[in-house]
């Protein structure tokens, strides 16, 4: 049992009531509310409540293109710090480029872009790269290394580049940068997939 001095662990306890409460937290309050919302904050939280629905609405067309929906390249889709995505060539080597500012509402650490955003735009620009080997398909594996923190309200830059194939199996890795600081690495493995059975889940998609 790690003992209480040390303020990287955090011990939880499971209640009856099904709630898990803080036996002894070095960071308590940093993931739960210490005090109800204040009106300004209520006000907001109803004001994002309806833009939710808002997004929703947008999104229900279904003569929108798939691509425009995306959460991180789709124009439509107000939930994404849209991403531009351009193919370069680099000594005869295929890269894979995106460009993308993230704005407040994508913060994790204070003044950073939270992990898990970073993870969501790593697997779009790792399934544009494996798209290029011609025979794209799904995500079968992601898995991500954090160097440094990411910082919101500054460009950063994603490469992407394919690392080799084994039969269905396409490798990739990644890199994410703000200026010359590596911020993020990945590396994911997708399986490509005939023409019709992606096809078939377009057509499943508009019933």
């Amino acid at each position: 049992m790690p003992e209480k001095g040390n303020s990287q662990v955090i011990m939880l306890r499971y209640c009856s009531s099904g709630e898990y409460m803080t036996d002894w937290n070095a960071f308590t309050g940093f993931h739960e509310r210490q005090a109800p919302m204040t009106d300004e904050e209520s006000r907001r939280a109803g004001e994002a409540d309806r833009l939710r629905s808002a997004i929703e609405e947008l999104l229900r067309l279904k003569d929108i293109n798939f691509l425009d929906r995306s959460p991180v390249v789709g124009g439509i889709n107000a939930i994404a710090a849209p991403m531009s995505i351009v193919i370069e060539d680099d000594d005869g080597a295929t890269v894979v480029v995106g460009r993308v500012t993230f704005g407040a509402a994508y913060e994790g650490p204070p003044g950073c872009v939270h992990g898990g955003i970073v993870a969501l735009y790593f697997d779009e620009l790792l399934g544009v790269t494996q798209s290029t080997s011609g025979n794209p398909g799904m995500t079968a594996n992601l898995s991500l290394d954090f160097h440094a923190p990411t910082p919101l309200g500054v460009p950063l830059v994603f490469r992407g580049r394919i690392d080799g194939r084994e039969g269905r199996k396409i490798f990739t890795r990644g890199t994410l940068h703000y200026g010359d600081v590596l911020c993020a690495s990945a590396e994911a493995l997708f399986i490509s997939m005939r023409p019709e059975v992606f096809e078939r889940i377009l057509q499943a998609r508009e019933q």
